[in-house]
């Protein structure tokens, strides 16, 4: 089964983060755009692993020992591709997220799991395949940005698949951080 580690966000973060796309939809000349049920950032891709090993992510997740803490978007920036740019929400540097995401990979590792070996740059996706238009520019949105804010008082093992048709992404555990 398709998996990932994730922070999930509340409704009221979500709703803020739905206005930024909308702003950034509304000038676009195209592009492919996260809905609110796909809003999440991710902490570690695990990628295709057998439902036996969802007992070991849970074990390795309860070792977590990280009090809760919030995160602070910083600007929207993007990815250059050809064929439409993927755009994103900027992360403030967050030592406890670092941390979370180091923790994690290295139990992951140490227990077999087959991982991506990359600097861990975290961000939150909000659109694929985005050309803007010409006269807009994100400076219009980035102090709005600036001042979204996210507690984050849970960690969650997700499932991905798709169900006639549509990508769901499902909670298969959630770790508490107190």
């Amino acid at each position: 089964m398709r998996s990932f580690i994730a922070l999930n966000f509340n409704n009221e973060v979500k709703a803020q983060i739905k206005d930024v796309i909308n702003k950034v939809k509304s000038n676009s000349i195209q592009g492919k755009f996260v809905s609110e049920e796909h809003m999440h950032l991710t902490v570690e891709f695990l990628g295709e692993i057998k439902t036996d090993r969802v007992g070991l992510t849970k074990d390795i997740m309860d070792n977590l020992e990280f009090e809760a803490f919030t995160l602070r978007l910083t600007k929207v920036g993007y990815f250059k591709r050809r064929e439409g740019d993927i755009y994103w929400l900027g992360i403030e540097k967050n030592d406890t997220l670092f941390n979370i995401h180091e923790k994690l990979y290295q139990s992951l590792i140490i227990n077999g799991f087959e991982l991506e070996d990359r600097k861990y740059k975290p961000h939150l996706t909000i659109g694929r395949k985005v050309e803007l238009d010409n006269y807009f520019t994100l400076d219009e949105i980035n102090d709005v940005v600036s001042q979204i804010t996210i507690d984050i008082n849970k960690v969650d093992l997700m499932k991905s698949e798709f169900i006639n048709g549509k990508l769901i992404h499902s909670v298969l555990y959630s770790r508490q951080l107190f």
